[in-house]
């Protein structure tokens, strides 16, 4: 699911567990401290609402735009894309 900068894959679980996140994040988003500041960002966003992702793999793909985002910004993008992911999973 593509919202503004940001994608999110998710394949479903084939039995119950916890929700696995993965980040990829290129080079064209920029330097390391680019990438890991963006990349720890997304992880507070996501520790945030990890108690209503459902059991399965989430990929969050990063464009180069994420990193100029405010934290409120990526906390929305984040939030409706799950959101979006939900709604397609049902």
């Amino acid at each position: 699911m593509r919202r503004g900068p940001l994608t999110v894959t998710f394949v479903p679980a084939a039995h119950p567990a916890p929700p696995q996140v993965a980040y990829a994040i290129g080079r064209k988003v920029g330097g390391a401290v680019v990438r890991n500041r963006l990349r720890r960002r997304l992880r507070a966003v996501i520790s945030e609402l990890a108690p209503q992702l459902a059991p399965g793999a989430y990929l969050v793909g990063a464009a180069p735009a994420a990193a100029s985002l405010s934290f409120g910004e990526l906390q929305a993008i984040v939030t409706e894309a799950l959101e979006a992911v939900a709604r397609n999973r049902s």
